[in-house]
């Protein structure tokens, strides 16, 4: 599994004027070069009366796919820096397009460059993007004299609880980010005296959303 990295979630979109032309961003999740340009026809069909529909996309852990494109605006001054804004922000398996509704007035290479990023931006702010991180649930079985101990250190370290189960025993699920598992693991073992009991998963990459476990 790779590092901890941002995704987006949900798409949204964001619109920005300069000097009349309006230049209005739209972000959707897309795991596939095929979702991302299909995205990319979906918008064009929508937006049929629009002059360009630029577009840039980002896809995979390590973002082995990156494609761009300035539609019939000068060269690099619309596609690369769309694509420079995802890859700045460091968000993957997305698409972003950029519509542009011009207005009259040319606005220079510099100009178009400031717009579609600034587009872009604007796109991203609207949109929920979630860090996935590679992690494995936990199931931690104890006593009641050890639950409180087991609970601090869970609160200490910050480690999302899935679930708790209280019967003559207490059953707690968590979920522990894959580099801090071993540590977790001799902290609860310390102070529970070994007998708590630890059974683990298999790993899996997680995010929290509003509070939430999303386990991908």
């Amino acid at each position: 599994m790779t590092e901890k990295y941002k995704i987006l979630w949900e798409g949204g979109s964001g619109e920005l004027v300069e000097k009349k032309s309006r230049f209005i961003a739209q972000t959707v999740p897309a795991e596939s070069e095929e979702e991302a340009l299909a995205f990319v026809e979906k918008v064009r069909k929508h937006y049929w009366d629009a002059r360009h529909h630029c577009f840039a996309y980002v896809i995979g852990e390590r973002n082995q796919i990156q494609r761009c494109s300035d539609d019939g605006e000068p060269s690099q001054t619309a596609g690369r820096p769309m694509l420079d804004v995802l890859l700045g922000e460091e968000v993957h398996n997305i698409c972003v397009v950029v519509t542009r509704y011009f207005g009259g007035t040319l606005l220079g290479t510099g100009g178009l460059v400031r717009a579609y990023s600034g587009a872009v931006q604007e796109g991203l702010k609207n949109s929920t993007i979630v860090e996935k991180c590679p992690g494995r649930q936990i199931q931690i079985t104890t006593d009641y004299t050890g639950i409180g101990k087991i609970q601090y250190i869970l609160g200490q370290n910050k480690i999302p609880v899935l679930d708790s189960k209280y019967t003559d025993q207490v059953e707690v699920s968590v979920m522990a980010p894959l580099e801090r598992e071993q540590q977790l693991k001799e902290k609860i073992t310390e102070a529970t005296c070994g007998r708590a009991r630890l059974s683990w998963g298999e790993p899996v990459y997680y995010g929290i959303l509003d509070g939430e476990i999303l386990v991908f």
